[in-house]
């Protein structure tokens, strides 16, 4: 039989957001390494030629599959400090978007996993951008803390990284099944509260 898929009339205006969700779908069951654009063109129903109208080729698709991923996490973790409330103490805050981050990540592993690969890839800057859109927030949060008085006056950014590190280490652990998904919240209050613990100004003597 023919094929016929190269005559296929070219999709609706959603088309490249139904790419990226294909290339979610693909990437979580069956890794970075099985994408290709050809692929996602059958999954949506569209000529092999169509998806090219969006992303030059699959390292482009990638990139915005991880710019995607980084728009995503930044609105959820805003939206957990947010529903928290301004007048909450930093402790409650850190909280939210450390559980944010760490549930974002546990259940979006393989994107997580792309998501970091991409940011740091020479010419991803859009990625990039979007990185350093969603962990901005951690520096804000950081630097409010110190205007307090509640941490110490450091840079706020390597201060974040901190933290950082330890909730993206146990999200690594999780995921990789060196821990329980049962351990998680207690482990993640206990990382806020040892990091607070050590930024916190010296008590004077």
């Amino acid at each position: 039989m023919p094929d016929t898929t190269e005559r296929r009339p070219y999709h609706h205006g959603n088309l490249r957001t139904d790419l990226l969700a294909a290339a979610e779908r693909s990437l979580k069951a069956h890794g970075a390494e099985q994408l290709s654009l050809r692929d996602l063109a059958r999954d949506v129903g569209v000529s092999h030629a169509a998806p090219r109208r969006h992303f030059a080729d699959r390292r482009a698709l990638l990139d915005a599959l991880a710019e995607s991923g980084f728009m995503r996490l930044g609105a959820e973790l805003r939206a957990a400090v947010d529903g928290i409330g301004d007048g909450s103490d930093l402790t409650a805050r850190l909280h939210a978007f450390a559980s944010a981050y760490v549930r974002f990540a546990t259940e979006n592993a393989a994107l997580t996993g792309l998501m970091n690969s991409s940011k740091h890839r020479p010419g991803a800057t859009a990625v990039a951008e979007a990185a350093a859109a969603a962990f901005g927030q951690i520096s804000d949060l950081i630097e409010e803390g110190q205007e307090r008085g509640e941490l110490e006056g450091d840079d706020p950014e390597e201060i974040g990284m901190v933290l950082y590190a330890t909730i993206l280490g146990i999200t690594t652990m999780l995921n990789s099944g060196m821990i329980e998904s049962a351990r998680l919240e207690d482990l993640v209050s206990t990382a806020v509260t040892q990091f607070l613990r050590g930024a916190r100004p010296a008590e004077p003597r």
